[in-house]
């Protein structure tokens, strides 16, 4: 679950750019006593995620309104399911409904990707993860979507471990550095925590890397031969991490190459939204 303060401050930077100064439309249209009920409806089937953000977004417009939730993060639901119930002030639930459809949806959206990806490799040690493709100042959301889809996190940010990729070993190539002398002195200048991954796009890469000290080798854009060749050179020395070209046609033909960990940018990069509805009666 993502921390309460971190759901605020999306949701209300959200609520702002929404309605900069108050709801034009509700403020002149509606009365300010009206009440309503509203019911949070699936129009399709899924996997539910921001059910808290959900809420957020209506106790920050009027802290008067009531939510109700009849699932939870992670619940499966079918077409027609009512997911959640709001009441109160008319005026303020009509104000927080865009904001709170738009995030609702874009999480159980990911959410529903995620555990279609995740059946896809069940049977096999594959895990699925996201990665920072995520969008920009939603990251926190997103990942909470894709573990409420039974999916695991990457690292969070460029702060959280030492990630060699392909433009950082482009530029120690261009300076003639030797990459496994490279890598074992950043490992000197690394906390004793943190975690060093590199990312190779040719097998012949596969032993310096690991003479580096590696603890994940991401092999990106191999073919699923090249990965199974690439998981016995490694041969459980350092965790093996599969990325790029990854798709619902294809992730089931990469997990059974025997990589630890697939990285699938799709889950928040390109993901649909799911279709959800907030049904309201003016009381």
């Amino acid at each position: 679950m993502t921390d309460r303060r971190e759901i605020e401050r999306i949701v209300g930077a959200a609520l702002d750019e929404d309605a900069p100064w108050g709801d034009l439309t509700g403020e002149t249209l509606i009365p300010e006593t009206a009440t309503a009920a509203a019911d949070l409806v699936a129009r399709e089937a899924g996997v539910l995620s921001g059910v808290d953000v959900f809420a957020a977004a209506f106790r920050l417009a009027d802290p008067r309104i009531a939510v109700e939730p009849l699932a939870a993060d992670g619940d499966r639901f079918d077409a027609g399911a009512v997911l959640t119930r709001v009441t109160g002030p008319a005026r303020g639930i009509l104000r927080a409904e865009r904001v709170a459809l738009n995030l609702v949806q874009r999480m159980s959206g990911i959410a529903t990707l995620t555990a279609t990806y995740v059946a896809a490799v069940a049977g096999t040690t594959a895990r699925i993860v996201d990665t920072r493709k995520t969008t920009p100042g939603l990251r926190s959301l997103e990942r909470q979507a894709v573990r409420d889809g039974g999916g695991r996190n990457h690292r969070r940010s460029l702060s959280d471990a030492v990630m060699a990729k392909d433009n950082h070993l482009a530029v120690l190539a261009a300076g003639g550095v030797d990459l496994a002398s490279a890598l074992r002195a950043a490992r000197e200048r690394m906390p004793h925590t943190a975690h060093l991954e590199v990312e190779v796009d040719r097998l012949d890469q596969i032993d310096a890397v690991l003479a580096g000290g590696a603890d994940t080798v991401m092999l990106d854009n191999f073919t699923p031969d090249e990965l199974r060749e690439g998981v016995a050179r490694i041969a459980g020395r350092a965790i093996v991490e599969a990325s790029g070209g990854v798709s619902l046609e294809t992730v089931a033909e990469i997990a059974a190459t025997g990589v630890d960990v697939i990285s699938v940018g799709a889950l928040t990069h390109s993901v649909r939204s799911l279709d959800l509805g907030l049904d309201i009666a003016i009381g």
